[in-house]
């Protein structure tokens, strides 16, 4: 019945089927529009960290690059946290996000709750590391490392666990687009090629607890500090540039001290020498004197001598 009076209508109005068709199917095309994303996205599954430790572990990350980085608004990190990648994922929830994750090339100033791939045209994450426990390391090392290698394509790949030192493994992607391990150097530690830093261990108290932590080390060796450290690193610098200027200033009153004695010194040995030279005058006017007084008396008697007529140079 529909499709007796549509034909009608369309026979009526000067047109035929096939024609009628073709409108429609351009109208369709036209009209059509991608299905959006998830918009009821999730980003906490209200489970916690494994451990304090892994918490601490997690934020030392953090906040030492965020440190380190200070100066630059190029890049994003964060952990413990959702990566959105596909729709079916976000849909069915079934994946945790990385404890720590490093996007570089991106406004770090934007405030995120997660990571969601299609808002962030198209990108992953380039850094991540995994905190292991012994209920996640076989995931940490196969299921999680897939997704990375296979779809994330995250050039640098880390896992830690926190309780054991000696647990440290990384993978970097080759030209072929496939993990290969990395080899630790002599002190243990792996260079992470995106983020141009060593990851290697330190022992230390951080937040009242004392372990072996995940630490990034610049090309040369220097472990990135925390913020309190850079403070502490700060006031240390500050007091020992101060201490170097009380001892400057020491030395420059001790030198000017010197100067002075030495000035006064200078002003006695000319004052001494003032009364000697005077003394050495009044020797030579007294000499004089002397001598002018023998004259004198060699001319008294010269003249005596003429006046008793005799000749005072026969004398």
């Amino acid at each position: 019945m529909c499709n007796i009076v549509f034909d009608s209508q369309l026979q009526g109005a000067g047109m035929t089927v096939s024609e009628t068709n073709l409108e429609i199917s351009t109208s369709a095309v036209v009209d059509w529009e991608p299905p959006m994303p998830p918009t009821d996205l999730i980003f906490d599954d209200g489970e916690p960290l494994e451990s304090n430790r892994h918490r601490i572990a997690m934020n030392v990350l953090i906040r030492s690059l965020q440190q380190g980085w200070s100066d630059r608004n190029d890049f994003f990190t964060g952990g413990n946290m959702f990566v959105y990648y596909s729709s079916t994922q976000a849909r069915n929830r079934d994946f945790r996000g990385p404890d720590f994750l490093v996007v570089l090339g991106v406004d770090s100033t934007i405030s995120r709750q997660g990571w969601v791939v299609w808002e962030e045209d198209g990108r992953y994450p380039d850094v991540i590391v995994e905190l292991m426990s012994p209920s996640t390391a076989e995931i940490d090392k196969n299921t999680k490392k897939d997704i990375y290698e296979q779809t994330f394509r995250t050039p640098d790949y880390f896992v830690y666990d926190p309780f054991d030192p000696n647990s440290l493994q990384g993978w970097h992607l080759d030209i072929n687009q496939k993990y290969q391990p990395l080899a630790l150097d002599e002190r243990g530690w792996l260079w992470c090629q995106r983020l141009g830093l060593w990851l290697g261990t330190w022992e230390g108290t951080i937040d009242k607890e004392t372990a072996i932590w995940l630490r990034f080390y610049d090309s040369s060796g220097n472990l990135l500090p925390l913020p309190e450290e850079a403070a502490v690193a700060e006031a240390q610098a500050a007091t020992a540039q101060a201490q170097a200027a009380v001892a400057e200033a020491q030395a420059a009153t001790a030198r000017a001290e010197a100067a002075t004695a030495q000035a006064q010194a200078a002003d006695a040995e000319a004052q001494a020498a003032t009364v000697r030279a005077e003394a050495a005058t009044a020797q030579v006017q007294a000499a004089t004197a002397q001598v002018q007084a023998a004259n004198a008396r060699a001319e008294l008697l010269a003249a005596r001598l003429r006046e008793l007529g005799e000749d005072p140079n026969a004398v």
